[in-house]
């Protein structure tokens, strides 16, 4: 076997497996799975557009709130915050369960946006140290796109059990568990190069180095939310298809998300900032589809295969592109990166929820794609400025 895939044989490999499962879990099913369910808990529960709004806005903010603590701890205390996106998004997914109204509900619907945050710095720094240097940043990548399969299980799930949606928040609390005691079984407990490197303080020019990157990681967050936020409702409202059809959808967007992982030995032989232009790129181009006339499920579907690897492989070269320019310090990195995607995200939903109550979709849609490809703009000038570095006066 080729060494680029010798993590397979190795300890490391179920690492990489069982922390894609955990990502799968924290992100495709507790966080991004509110927005399949809410229909039907609006229904029984009796939670209105305005305070499901809210909601979001809360989880984003308590999901930041966690990725800045992982920000801290991730290089020295990563199985910590294993522990701690377990406890935050079990205990959040079982109190919406058992919730018996819409206060109850709320209240542990933003808890459980804190699984997240802790999760993925916790793994970027358990994944370094249990996987190879030939291969550690596939595998990150890897394990990063397991939201796609959580998207996948989340579709499945609602297929199987909507309207019982209190059964399925059981199941994926028990699914997290059970997911975070594999990541721990298997992570080798020893202190890591990155860790060491890691407690010894992030320095001025560290944050300077990261400014493009965290204006690029807004921006594309603020795109984005016009599918995570609004994607259904907006299939719902021009018809396009059933609400069998509306679930497709967002298995579509599971199963894009996780051809990154078919992907990613291919796209780790581009430049980070490279990579991050070209799933940018295909998420306007995805997000432009979703709002042709006149409407086609065919086109819709296909749009959110793209928009799902399009926004995973941006995420994973976030990771990659914080790498680039520090590698002890990656764990940290990312963490910031990932607060500043969601606070885009956060501000995407509230800018484009009031220009979709006052213009409608396909105006909110078109100021999504134009944002997203702004945060390709971010490597263009980059490019600029290198090139501008490298000429040398005339004589």
């Amino acid at each position: 076997m080729k060494r680029s895939f010798s993590f397979v044989d190795e300890r490391g490999g179920l690492t990489v497996a069982f922390g894609t499962c955990f990502i799968a879990a924290t992100y495709g099913l507790v966080r991004l799975a509110y927005g399949l369910f809410l229909p039907d808990m609006q229904t029984d529960l009796g939670v209105e557009a305005e305070q499901a709004g809210y909601i979001s806005a809360g989880s984003s903010l308590v999901y930041c709130g966690a990725a800045a603590i992982g920000f801290a701890r991730a290089a020295t205390r990563p199985r910590l915050l294993v522990l701690c996106a377990t406890c935050t998004a079990c205990a959040g997914v079982w109190g919406m369960a058992g919730a018996a109204d819409a206060s109850a509900f709320s209240v542990f619907a933003v808890i459980s946006s804190a699984g997240a945050g802790f999760a993925s710095p916790a793994l970027v720094t358990i994944v370094s140290r249990n996987v190879g240097s030939e291969t550690v940043g596939r595998a990150q990548s890897t394990v990063n796109a397991g939201t796609g399969p959580g998207l996948v299980g989340a579709g499945v799930l609602a297929l199987v059990l909507l309207p019982e949606w209190r059964l399925a928040w059981i199941a994926i609390g028990a699914l997290t568990a059970a997911f975070a005691a594999a990541v721990l079984m298997t992570d080798r407990k020893r202190a890591s190069t990155q860790a060491a490197a890691g407690a010894s303080g992030l320095s001025k020019p560290w944050f300077a180095a990261h400014l493009e990157i965290l204006v690029a990681a807004t921006l594309m967050g603020a795109g984005s939310s016009a599918v995570w936020t609004y994607g259904r409702s907006f299939l719902v409202e021009t018809g396009i298809g059933s609400e069998h059809d509306t679930i497709a959808a967002w298995i579509a967007l599971g199963l894009g998300a996780t051809a990154v992982i078919a992907t990613a030995r291919t796209v780790a032989i581009l430049e980070a900032v490279d990579a991050w232009a070209l799933s940018c790129t295909a998420m306007a181009v995805a997000i432009t589809a979703l709002i042709l006339q006149p409407p086609h499920l065919s086109i819709a579907l296909v749009a959110c295969v793209v928009f799902g690897w399009g926004f995973t492989a941006a995420t994973s070269a976030l990771i990659a592109w914080t790498t680039d320019i520090d590698p002890a310090n990656s764990a940290a990195g990312t963490a910031m990166l990932f607060v500043a995607l969601v606070f885009g995200q956060a501000i995407g939903a509230a800018v484009l929820g009031a220009v979709i109550t006052t213009a409608g979709f396909r105006p909110a849609f078109t100021a999504a794609a134009t944002v997203t490809i702004l945060a390709v703009a971010v490597r263009v000038a980059r490019q600029r400025r290198q090139q501008s570095r490298g000429r040398r006066p005339s004589n």
